[in-house]
């Protein structure tokens, strides 16, 4: 089966590297550029499923390069990488039609989802991407794809919506898994009314594990939810 392929712009040599790495481990062809000179290039040369595009870059920005991209295709979804956190440089990004925003540091898991999210948005969802469906938490067996939460042979039948949280927070177990980054990789909105109903998910999560005092869900907050199982 053809591998799909991804641009990669990353003028950092070292996490450029990484990335290329862990994306083709998981499926993907990768073609790694270290300006968006060089970047504009080989989008021109090549057919890509998505483009991952850092903002700061030498010789051509990632603003920049996406600019000239949407000015003539408004599909190829783009994700911007940044270590910038600025509300302004969000919003500058989605004026100019990126599909996503992962502002650094972030998991490799994390980075993963949101790029199926936009994949299944845009094409065909890839079978590539090896991402966990069975999780161990506490006492309890989770499998995402039955989208069950099994304890003592007890199995509590989830929603997709519950399963998809659930997986996200156990991919980010004993971590801050961030709002904005739940929000927009379940629920593909993070307005104010989709938070309150996250809210109501996560309350449901926490009585599925009333029964393993170790396993908390708890808020970290202004930022989001942990996971944590003592």
């Amino acid at each position: 089966m053809t591998k799909q392929k991804i641009l990669l712009l990353e003028d950092d040599t070292n996490l450029g590297f990484i990335l290329k790495e862990h994306l083709e481990l998981n499926g993907f062809a990768v073609a790694h550029c270290s300006n968006g000179v060089e970047g504009l290039a080989a989008y021109h040369n090549g057919q890509f499923v998505l483009a991952l595009v850092d903002i700061m870059m030498p010789k051509k920005d990632g603003f920049t390069f996406a600019r000239e991209v949407r000015a003539h295709d408004q599909t190829t979804p783009i994700i911007f990488l940044t270590a910038k956190s600025l509300k302004e440089d969000k919003i500058e990004g989605f004026k100019i039609g990126c599909d996503d925003y992962i502002t650094k540091p972030f998991s490799m898991e994390e980075l993963l989802l949101r790029i199926q999210a936009v994949l299944k948005r845009s094409v065909a969802p890839t079978d590539s991407t090896s991402i966990p469906s069975r999780f161990t938490i506490g006492k309890y067996e989770f499998d995402y794809d039955k989208q069950t939460l099994q304890i003592n042979s007890k199995p509590v039948k989830l929603t997709t919506k519950e399963a998809d949280l659930l997986r996200l927070l156990c991919l980010n177990m004993n971590r801050t898994l961030e709002r904005d980054v739940a929000l927009q990789t379940v629920w593909q909105d993070d307005s104010y009314f989709t938070g309150r109903s996250m809210d109501v998910f996560v309350s449901r999560l926490r009585k599925y594990f009333q029964d393993d005092t170790r396993v908390e869900i708890i808020n970290v907050h202004g930022k989001g939810f942990k996971l944590v199982v003592g």
